[in-house]
């Protein structure tokens, strides 16, 4: 999505510059079927009434917004560091997935999940 590439790429930091290197066609597109979605996403936040207007703001303008959006138009997980918190200053996505009924974990379960291993090949410096 390009709401998420932008604002990756808007660091200077590993993560931007990975996302550079992976160019526009990497990351997936806005289709027609998100629709409903970013409106049933921008309905339970716009309802919310413990979050104040700010922090309503923030998050739908925000990558957040159409990353949960597209989670929920295509039944996908979400993978987040961030944990369920209740906060008025902040929408966190784990909380917006909650209320909608989407899934999301974090990297670590999902790293355990597949069963990734890392090795090294080379010895570190001492």
């Amino acid at each position: 999505m390009n709401e998420v590439r932008d604002e990756l790429v808007g660091g200077d930091d590993e993560l931007a510059e990975w996302a550079r290197a992976r160019g526009a066609e990497f990351f997936l597109k806005q289709d027609q079927s998100v629709a409903p979605s970013l409106a049933e996403v921008s309905r339970w936040i716009n309802s919310h009434p413990d979050y104040t207007a700010s922090a309503k703001y923030q998050f739908l303008g925000a990558a957040d917004y159409p990353l949960v959006a597209y989670a929920h138009a295509h039944s996908h997980v979400v993978v987040t560091h961030e944990r369920p918190e209740e906060s008025r200053k902040r929408v966190k996505i784990p909380n917006v997935c909650l209320g909608l009924g989407v899934e999301y974990t974090n990297i670590f379960a999902v790293l355990r999940r597949e069963r990734a291993r890392f090795v090294l090949t080379k010895a570190l410096p001492e």
